[in-house]
């Protein structure tokens, strides 16, 4: 199998600080998903953000991939920026910073994980079948569905434009690239290996969130030493988008005490 490129933004923010890397959910780009953050973090921080194969600026994968090659890709995007970062991710991207964590510690300074599992696997035939029918009828087959999975209740009346942006990266994203994810989901499990992480982690949930609820965030948090568990309220699959100012604020105190 062989990983794909994967489009990751050169560092942009304060002169000299360390890097922020910030990673997106299934069916989102990250530019979108962390707009209302970055401006925040690029205050302390410089940011830069990845994109999943098939979304956003991230062409389309020409093989299958695992969540662990997404890691070891992203791995050598932050060997190019010179030495640790801060990492955060959402959902499938909280996959991958949970992977770069057990296999690349040494290239964390610390981070953090939003709305996203240890173990996706449980429901691997689920996500087989969402990806034969991504490639049946595409990813706009799943607009319904997704809004009412990503988005708390008013979530989507308080924020509409990036609410609806963020629908609108669905339906742009390639059917394949999404399809392909859904698979690399079905198979990660990383229970087993989560004790091994050293790296300083803070884990969030959102209190509303039905794809990847409270239960998920614990299991993470007390199996990973001296991880932090905090909840967003009325935040449901993307608190970065629905509470970006509540994000911002929990990032930036949990950085602030592991920048250096």
């Amino acid at each position: 199998m062989t990983v794909p490129d994967l489009a990751v933004t050169e560092p942009a923010g304060a002169d000299g600080a360390p890097v922020v890397l910030l990673g997106p959910s299934l069916g989102t780009a990250s530019a979108v998903l962390w707009e209302d953050v970055i401006p925040a973090l690029s205050r302390t921080y410089r940011v830069a953000t990845w994109d999943l194969p098939g979304h956003g600026a991230s062409g389309p994968p020409a093989d299958p991939f695992t969540v662990e090659e997404i890691a070891d890709a992203l791995a050598e995007a932050i060997r190019s920026f010179g030495g640790p970062v801060l990492a955060a991710g959402v959902s499938l991207g909280g996959a991958v910073t949970q992977a770069l964590a057990i296999r690349h510690g040494e290239l964390l300074r610390a981070a953090a994980v939003i709305c996203t599992a240890a173990n996706f696997a449980a429901g691997a035939d689920a996500w087989h079948e969402r990806a034969a029918k991504v490639r049946a009828q595409g990813t706009s087959v799943l607009i319904g569905s997704s809004a009412e999975r990503w988005f708390a209740p008013g979530s989507i009346a308080a924020r509409p434009d990036i609410t609806g942006r963020l629908l609108h990266t669905l339906a742009d994203a390639s059917d394949e690239g999404y399809a392909a994810c859904c698979e690399a989901l079905a198979d990660f499990d990383v229970r087993e290996e989560l004790g091994s992480v050293t790296v300083p982690l803070l884990v969030v949930y959102g209190e509303e969130d039905q794809a990847t609820p409270r239960a998920n965030a614990e299991e993470i948090a007390t199996t990973v030493p001296g991880a932090r568990l905090v909840g967003i309220a009325d935040a449901a699959h993307l608190p970065t988008a629905e509470k970006p100012d509540e994000v911002a604020a929990e990032l930036l105190a949990f950085f602030e005490g592991n920048a250096r």
